[in-house]
């Protein structure tokens, strides 16, 4: 069961990032401003991506327990009650990158090093950022249906979704970008574009898809006859949710004020930082699904009233997923001097890009266990205890140290990426004294 869950998430994950890869990689062939413009506007929409995540993470607890109960019309009314959060998220990430824009993006501006124009990065990442705006609403829609159909053991249907949402942003990337085949050569623009089309195809494939098997997948029926929610339902949902919704915010808004503190070294710490997480976010697929599975998994588990058998199965996948992080550290290790040398940039943005990649081999097992810690947690709605170990780590740890390291020191940018990453040392033994302890063993849902 695990496997049945967890490889098709890995594979539609792994298609996402990788083609997220090729788009950076093609950008990167212009040149360093438009990749470095680029790279700033992802890290701004990191935010948004796990705020839409922590608002169906909290609402998807429940949904999880619904399906081991085969309550539909409680998994219904979830999918409602993400809907409701995910317009919400639309109405404030739309305030907030129209309004903002401009001091957020000068945020991560900084003299340094030997590459980089600042006044084209900042024009290049704020025509991106225009366009990649009508990205919000479908990206928002299509996660509240493929979030519910895991939750409910139904993985392969979004990893078709991913497929076809993967072959359309290639596809154009490559026709937009360089102008191929009569297309206009549009650059960043032509990368925003592409981007915007594959998440309508993706969106516009779940609901079709969803609303041809209503009989397989009974929560879609009705379900827009209103948007009305059981208050007692809406109570323990934002009981629940409110502090993974804030928890993603916070973390992703941490590991954003990391970036800033990284970029005071420069516009070549920003584009070498691009390429390395380019590489690094292909490989936390594996992360990011195992936790999923986890999630999944044991949440069923846990409706379902097992719980002695939720908490060794935990364990399994635990343990299952510090062992791929091991092969992930050796394949970090052999791409480390490669992978930088595919982008059109300068010798500096490569040495950089190549040793911060080397720390990420380092770190990996830490990310990997974390990772595998915070969805257990939150299969059981322990989501207070899951805020303070994530998000309050961060803001409690990482930010402050990033900041003393930037602002009073003059360590260099490698050994600064070092220490913080290094960090997640610390977060991994708070993790298995919480995992460890069971608390997070609660049946949620009646």
């Amino acid at each position: 069961m695990i496997m049945a869950i967890a490889l098709p998430i890995v594979i539609q994950n792994l298609l996402t990032n990788f083609v997220a890869m090729l788009d950076n990689v093609m950008v990167g062939k212009i040149g360093t401003d438009q990749m470095t413009g680029v790279a700033i506007i992802n890290q701004l929409f990191f935010v948004f991506n796990l705020a839409v995540f922590g608002g169906m993470s909290g609402a998807g607890i429940f949904s999880a327990q619904y399906f081991g109960q085969n309550n539909h019309n409680g998994a219904r009314n979830v999918f409602r009650m993400k809907l409701i959060i995910g317009i919400f998220i639309i109405a404030i990430s739309m305030c907030v990158l129209i309004i903002l824009h401009e001091p957020l993006i000068n945020m991560f501006l900084h003299e340094g090093g030997a590459s980089g124009n600042i006044h084209a990065t900042f024009k290049y990442a704020r025509d991106y950022l225009y366009i990649m705006l009508f990205s919000i609403i479908p990206f928002v829609v299509a996660n509240c249906y493929s979030t519910t159909l895991k939750e409910a053991g139904q993985t392969m249907v979004p990893m078709i979704a991913g497929l076809l949402a993967v072959i359309v942003d290639f596809v154009f990337n490559a026709l937009l970008i360089f102008g191929l085949l009569g297309f206009p050569k549009l650059g960043v623009i032509g990368a925003a574009i592409a981007t915007v089309m594959s998440r309508f195809v993706e969106c516009g494939y779940l609901i079709i898809y969803t609303y041809r098997h209503s009989d397989k997948y009974r929560f879609i029926k009705g379900v827009y006859s209103n948007l009305h929610v059981p208050s007692s339902l809406v109570k323990k949902i934002l009981l629940r949710g409110t502090p993974l919704l804030f928890n993603e915010l916070l973390w992703a808004a941490g590991i954003t004020m990391q970036t800033q503190a990284l970029s005071t070294r420069g516009l070549s710490a920003i584009a070498g930082l691009n390429i390395s997480n380019t590489l690094n976010n292909v490989v936390n697929t594996f992360f990011l699904t195992m936790g999923i599975a986890i999630s999944i998994v044991i949440g069923q588990l846990i409706g379902a009233g097992k719980l002695k058998e939720a908490k060794e199965t935990d364990t399994k996948m635990i343990t299952f997923s510090l062992m791929i992080s091991l092969g992930v550290s050796a394949l970090l290790l052999i791409a480390a001097p490669l992978f930088p040398r595919i982008y059109n940039t300068t010798g500096e943005i490569r040495y950089l890009a190549t040793r911060f990649i080397l720390v990420y081999v380092l770190a990996t097992p830490f990310n990997a266990f974390t990772n595998a810690a915070y969805f257990t947690l939150r299969s059981g709605g322990k989501t207070v205890m899951t805020f303070i170990f994530d998000s309050g780590f961060i803001w409690a740890v990482n930010v402050p140290v990033a900041m003393l390291l930037a602002h009073f020191t003059n360590l260099p940018i490698v050994w600064m990426f070092f220490i913080i990453s290094m960090l997640d040392a610390i977060k991994s033994v708070v993790g298995f004294i919480l995992v460890k302890k069971g608390d997070w063993l609660n049946i949620i849902v009646e």
